[in-house]
């Protein structure tokens, strides 16, 4: 069916009574994935509702103890800002994974977010970084931590005219850095086989006091695996704990068999991905860079 209405609305509020006029109304906040969507007949939405003219839809915020990021912040903005990637490395790395740079061009985090792909780069690093989804819809504003926003394939917790208006990020602690690793077939504008995202928090000693491990493409949603974690925390991240780590990794997956790998070296990877992504992440947070 085609498309009956664009609209373009200016307020929060204008948004959701849009999108909660009837089931057939679709957000758009770069359009990568919905309109390769809408050509490929997978949706076929009445109304789309353009959420880019809402005040705070794009840009980011710094604040003393967080940062917000709009959900239509395209990802070449993110990619470009010196401030975000001195604070989260790996995440701005897992933007910059997302397409071709014309598609960065358009496409934004919070799209990325909002198309529940469990192979979507920007997800694992969201996850590692302790991500709130904020979401606004007919009964006010709510806030979901990033490893419970996709429920499935495609399939998010939000409820009919709700929108996802932005992304929450707490300023990382002392001696704390991320890093996002994926393994695909081919080195650019692919989708990951297997990603993982990892945030590492070290004392002076250089021991780990905290951990966040998240999985991609190795199950139906985005995991977070605090097994992994708990196998770094109290150690130095030696060669021990780092084969612990990866063990706690692969038990935690559950891949399937497809025609870009099997659930067998699908599990093999993530280990190695999950090593790796630790091993950067350390030498980060050691150095301070």
């Amino acid at each position: 069916m085609a498309v009956e209405r664009y609209c373009a609305p200016e307020s929060v509020a204008e948004a959701v009574a849009l999108l909660a006029s009837g089931d057939r109304a679709a957000a758009l906040a770069g359009g990568t994935d919905l309109l390769v969507q809408m050509r490929a007949a997978a949706r076929s939405p009445a109304t789309v509702v353009d959420l880019k003219r809402i005040p705070g839809l794009a840009g980011v915020e710094l604040a003393p103890d967080a940062v917000r990021i709009g959900a239509a912040t395209r990802c070449c903005e993110l990619t470009g800002d010196e401030r975000l990637r001195a604070l989260w490395p790996g995440l701005i790395e897992a933007a910059g994974l997302i397409g071709s740079t014309q598609v960065q061009g358009r496409a934004s985090v919070g799209g990325n977010l909002c198309n529940a792909s469990p192979a979507a780069d920007s997800v694992p690093a969201l996850v590692a970084n302790r991500a709130q989804v904020l979401i606004a819809g007919p009964d006010g504003e709510r806030s979901v931590a990033a490893e419970n926003f996709a429920l499935a394939p495609g399939r998010t917790v939000l409820a009919n005219g709700e929108f996802v208006h932005a992304i929450g990020l707490p300023r990382p602690a002392p001696r704390t850095a991320d890093a996002y690793l994926r393994f695909t077939p081919r080195t650019e504008m692919d989708i990951a086989v297997a990603g993982a995202g990892v945030s590492v928090t070290l004392d002076e000693n250089g021991m780990c006091t905290d951990a966040r491990i998240a999985l991609g493409a190795v199950a139906p949603t985005v995991l977070l695996v605090p097994q992994a974690a708990a196998a770094l925390i109290g150690t130095s991240c030696d060669a021990a704990a780092l084969a612990a780590c990866a063990d706690a990794a692969r038990a935690a997956s559950r891949p399937i068999t497809d025609r870009r790998g099997t659930a067998e070296f699908r599990r093999q990877v993530i280990g190695v991905l999950v090593r790796r992504a630790v091993l950067v992440a350390v030498q980060r947070a050691g150095s301070g860079a």
